[in-house]
């Protein structure tokens, strides 16, 4: 599959001594869906607002690697033609609707402006592409809701208006970070439907961002686990999830809520420490302070990605 986004060797760092990401590769082919998954704190974000060129100006100056979107490499080019592309050919659903949109302006003028700066129509055509697209989004009597601010829409209804402006331009590429953090169970599923859909009718490849296992499952073919800065385990859905080879992947796994842990006051389990700060990363392996695996090899030498049957690993005593 040829790729329509490449990340290679991406390191992103605070300081001489604090890494943040740390030589991360991987690469989205069209119509596909990839999976980024981790603990908070692991670089999924950092990695996400790199490719849209997003970093604040402190972290810009501290990184490397390249970023190919359809093999031109974003991390040569200037601010406008980085402007170009976003927005336009890369869109973006953020985290919060709440803060990603504007509560000065209407739901309306805020899609339509997205429109204008990437497209030649007037107010009038941007007015009548962003009811459609809200009605695209599955939100009821979108002609009415177009002059509504953002609090007077439901949390859900605000997440359909944040994929509604992600989608406005008919981008190749999706980035979709933590989509559904901050809805509740049956938005949740909602939203995750939408984006199904939308991929399917466009033909859209989706990088999504989420520590929610049972999300991973029902969108992506293939998805990287990120450990402090550092991917630790890639492949398919399938192959992770029925065979996961890194511990600390294992420990995700093992954390998932199941059907019956509610009915049988049954504790969940939890990988005990947390991820280290970015002064303060071990030696060796970066899991091996949490690692119930962890030998004396692990807490002295970082171990290389080992390549295996269509999947990675980084791990000196992998399981299976």
């Amino acid at each position: 599959m040829t790729a329509l986004l490449g990340v290679q060797n991406l390191s992103i760092a605070a300081g001489p001594k604090a890494p943040l990401v740390e030589d991360v590769s991987f690469a989205i082919g069209k119509g596909e869906a990839l999976a980024v998954v981790g603990e908070s704190g692991c670089g999924k974000s950092l990695t996400s607002l790199a490719i849209m060129g997003l970093l604040p100006s402190n972290l810009k100056r501290m990184t490397a690697g390249r970023i190919l979107f359809q093999g031109e490499d974003l991390m040569t080019k200037p601010q406008r033609a980085l402007q170009a592309i976003r927005g336009n050919r890369i869109g973006m659903i953020f985290q919060d609707p709440l803060t990603a949109l504007n509560p000065v302006m209407t739901i309306g003028a805020q899609i339509a402006e997205v429109l204008q700066a990437h497209r030649p129509m007037d107010r009038a055509a941007a007015r009548a592409r962003a009811v459609e697209l809200l009605d695209m989004v599955r939100i009821p009597h979108a002609a009415e809701r177009l002059d509504d601010y953002p609090h007077q829409l439901s949390g859900g209804m605000r997440q359909r208006v944040v994929i509604a402006m992600a989608m406005a331009c008919g981008p190749e590429l999706i980035i979709a970070d933590e989509p559904t953090t901050a809805l509740d169970v049956t938005i949740q599923a909602q939203i995750l439907d939408l984006l199904v859909e939308l991929r399917a009718r466009s033909d859209l490849s989706l990088m999504l961002i989420t520590h929610d296992l049972g999300v991973v499952t029902r969108v992506a073919e293939r998805m990287i686990v990120m450990y402090a800065g550092t991917v630790v385990e890639s492949g398919t859905v399938a192959q992770i999830m029925q065979a996961p080879r890194h511990p600390y992947t294992a420990g995700l796994m093992a954390a998932r809520p199941h059907g019956s842990f509610r009915l049988t006051g049954e504790r969940l389990t939890d990988i005990p420490g947390t991820v280290p700060a970015p002064t303060k990363r071990p030696p060796g392996c970066l899991f091996e302070p949490r690692c119930p695996r962890a030998g004396d090899l692990c807490r002295t030498t970082r171990p290389d990605l080992t390549a295996e049957g269509g999947r990675a690993y980084r791990c000196h005593f992998p399981i299976g």
